[in-house]
């Protein structure tokens, strides 16, 4: 682990032992990666697209090319870059052709990877691809849970320019 993706503030999993969260040392393999997954899931679920993409892009620069977690970073990137697409400009051949790009990203990425409920991001991307109106009300899981965006939230994408 690179030190400079370690942050011990960051609070264990709701619920569950997900992928990157190390129990024996009662804290995250990459504590900076959590940190962006919270705040970037709970503004995605806010419907602040933008703003979660800049969460999980600020965190995609920290990982090398071919690692899990930049692959993880950038799909969820490409997720919420689609979803702007998609809600904000109308725009459901650029949100396919970002939510391919995601799903090449997550391909392989665990299940449960620190928190997030992947597998259910996966099927969502791919259902939409054919149908975009299943993204009207769906909400990415983490921790068993669909956390939505406090002030807190929003703080910390600006705090990311």
């Amino acid at each position: 682990m690179d030190e400079h993706t370690r942050d011990d503030s960051v609070a264990p999993p709701a619920a569950g032992t997900p992928t990157g969260w190390l129990p024996e040392e009662s804290r995250w393999e990459h504590g900076t990666l959590r940190r962006a997954v919270v705040h970037g899931v709970r503004l995605y679920n806010a419907g602040a697209f933008h703003e979660s993409h800049d969460c999980f892009e600020s965190e995609w620069y920290n990982y090398g090319s071919g690692t899990t977690e930049s692959a993880f970073a950038h799909g969820m990137v490409q997720v919420a870059a689609g979803a702007y697409k998609h809600f904000d400009f109308e725009n459901d051949d650029g949100m396919r052709s970002l939510f391919e790009t995601a799903l090449q990203y997550l391909h392989g990425v665990p299940n449960d990877y620190y928190g997030v409920d992947v597998l259910g991001v996966r099927t969502t991307l791919t259902n939409a691809l054919n149908d975009p109106t299943v993204l009207d009300g769906w909400r990415v899981e983490l921790d068993g849970e669909f956390p939505t965006a406090t002030e807190a939230d929003f703080e910390y994408a600006a705090g990311l320019d």
